[in-house]
């Protein structure tokens, strides 16, 4: 008899809801774009109200075209956009400030400080973070600062901090669970990685009140029940993971070594490094991959603030396209030898520049250069930003021979053969290409009994494409020393 999971992935830009059988195959799935919202220069808010109003929406969408009921489920996996940041009130439910998103780059001059203040080191080593306005810490602390009595109630129990998988699963289990797990804790800049349990000292030093703070549970986990007036009948909720430590269970990176490169709004590398937390050289991340029976698993990452949103970018704020799509047509009319390339560094560069004060710009403009040259820069932009990082692994004493990749922009075979040859790398393409879906469902089979381990879940794992490098390299680091040229105009070191 098969079975069903549902997975809900809620991202940056939109919420999406997939049923997977217990083969790993997708059976039906809904998506809806929920507001951006801008206030300022380098602030980025999602309204987080909405977020739990698309995700129902697509739950029940998902549902009803695949003919699965919620009674016919064994389990829901949540994974989600990491970092971002709600407080809300016990008593109502009801948010105190808009959530503010990961890429959102308010708080870099306090940032600035803790750095300049020393701090840096001691972050690190309980975390495996640096110190940047991407993590969660200094976001909550700018809520309980800039709304009205906020802090007072958050100090008295009145208020509940959470990434969006809590905020979810506060929604879904009708207040009943206010949890995390270990990988979405493992963002926030507050939990010690290697004693797995919030910092005291941290908590002191980005001044929040620990009462804020939901339960740590493992990735594969009774998180509570989602209530039947949502789906219609009780399911349990049984796997969470931030999006990309799903996407890594997704691509069955299970052993030491492994890699996955993740291409939807912004870009994600992770290298899983086992029991060891392993601790870069180069301003990469040390971060959980994924906590199962107690026992913690690490990863390296290098994080990309933009990807896919550097063509959605050059789709509705620039109007060069009309669809996505049709930047293959362009990439191959200009070919990769392209004289123009683009930094969009819209929100600060990530790793392994993190740099928050920098700011995007289109390089090598001449009175050629056309919307074929630009749209390819941004495809290519992508693919440079992904050897800013094999090059820091690489210098962290990594090697790798081949890259599992997911995400939208991976349906692109142009822009894989190009990522395939700047980085001198093999690029694998799996079958199913919604690999944070799929991990968030095999979390979720794991708990509930649907798969009986990591082996098993690894056999289904089938590469669809892989895509061999074939640039010479004379070319490649050619055109590679010109992107470096172009970040280092916009950087503010």
């Amino acid at each position: 008899m098969t079975r069903y999971l549902l997975a809900i992935d809620q991202g940056t830009t939109s919420s999406r809801a997939i049923v997977f059988d217990d083969t790993g195959a997708s059976v039906a799935s809904d998506q809806q774009e929920f507001h951006q919202y801008f206030p300022q220069d380098g602030w980025v808010e999602h309204d987080a109200l909405e977020i739990w109003e698309s995700t129902l929406a697509v739950c029940r969408s998902a549902l009803k075209r695949s003919n699965v009921s919620a009674a016919d489920l064994s389990g829901i996996g949540i994974t989600n956009q990491r970092e971002t940041t709600v407080i809300w009130e016990r008593s109502t439910g009801k948010p105190i400030y808009h959530a503010i998103v990961w890429q959102d780059r308010r708080t870099a001059s306090v940032c600035t400080k803790l750095k300049t203040d020393g701090h840096e080191d001691a972050v690190v080593e309980s975390t495996g973070l640096l110190i940047d306005p991407y993590f969660s810490a200094t976001k909550i602390a700018w809520i309980l600062d800039n709304v009205e009595g906020a802090r007072a109630r958050a100090e008295s129990g009145e208020l509940a901090f959470g990434t969006i998988d809590s905020w979810l699963l506060w929604n879904l289990t009708g207040g009943e669970s206010h949890c995390t797990d270990a990988t979405n804790a493992s963002r926030t800049a507050l939990f010690n990685i290697h004693e797995q349990d919030w910092d005291d000292k941290l908590l002191e030093l980005f001044r929040v009140p620990r009462s804020l703070l939901p339960e740590v549970l493992d990735s594969a986990a009774d998180y509570g029940t989602a209530q039947a007036e949502w789906l219609g009948a009780p399911v349990a909720i049984a796997g969470v993971a931030g999006d990309q430590h799903a996407a890594l269970i997704g691509q069955a990176c299970f052993e030491p070594g492994m890699a996955k490169s993740t291409y939807g709004t912004g870009c994600f590398l992770m290298l899983n490094t086992g029991d060891k937390a392993l601790r870069s050289e180069n301003r990469l991340l040390t971060t959980m991959a994924y906590r199962l029976n107690g026992k913690p698993c690490y990863a390296m990452e290098g994080s990309i603030f933009v990807a896919g949103a550097a063509m959605q970018w050059l789709r509705d704020g620039l109007k060069l396209i009309k669809h996505a799509s049709e930047s293959t047509a362009h990439a191959e009319s200009v070919g990769v030898e392209n004289p123009v390339y683009l930094v969009p560094a819209f929100t600060g560069l990530g790793a392994p520049h993190w740099d928050p004060h920098a700011r995007g710009a289109i390089m090598g403009l001449t009175r050629d250069t056309g919307i074929a040259e630009i749209v390819t820069a941004g495809l290519q932009s992508v693919c440079y930003q992904t050897k800013d990082l094999i090059r820091a692994i690489q210098n962290d004493g990594a090697h790798l021979k081949t890259l599992r990749v997911d995400g939208g922009m991976v349906v692109n075979d142009w822009v894989m053969q190009f990522l395939a040859d700047i980085l001198d790398v093999t690029v694998d393409r799996p079958k199913i290409t919604e690999t944070t879906a799929l991990g968030a469902a095999y979390l979720a089979g794991l708990q509930t009994g649907v798969y009986s381990s990591l082996e098993e879940i690894a056999k289904l794992w089938e590469c669809e494409h892989r895509f061999e490098p074939r640039m010479g390299p004379s070319l490649r680091e050619s055109l590679y020393a010109g992107w470096i040229d172009a970040v280092e105009r916009v950087c503010n070191d």
